[in-house]
């Protein structure tokens, strides 16, 4: 494996990481439970700036390999949250980590299962 492959998988692991605290944070609660938890909105902003971050780190060109992955989205979005602190929307949060994040979960499994070799 060269260092360029090992590299973007640790950026493709590590936003798998924080797919799975988020998982975690928000297991058993609804929307309204989540949104007066402080410390669980907290939480998850950070990881899914997290996600934005290493996504971000990952090469052009392997983006445009797994072009299934909305990279840009998930780039734009943290971008968002960083330069927008006081504006976060938490209906949007919510949605993201209910709809959004189980299938970039499964679409990373299968990247990491794929690698660069198809």
């Amino acid at each position: 494996m060269s260092k360029k492959e090992r590299d973007w998988k640790l950026f493709i692991m590590e936003i798998m990481e924080s797919i799975n605290k988020i998982e975690n944070y928000i297991e058993g609660l609804n929307y309204e439970q989540f949104v007066r938890d402080e410390k669980t909105k907290d939480a998850v902003v950070r990881n899914l700036e997290i996600i934005g971050e290493a996504a971000n780190q990952i090469p052009k060109e392997i983006q445009q390999k797994f072009s299934n992955v909305p990279w840009a989205q998930i780039i734009a979005m943290r971008n968002r949250m960083i330069h927008g602190y006081f504006a976060i929307d938490y209906r949007i949060v919510w949605d993201i980590v209910k709809i959004d994040i189980p299938s970039l979960k499964k679409e990373l499994e299968l990247i990491l299962q794929k690698g660069v070799e198809e």
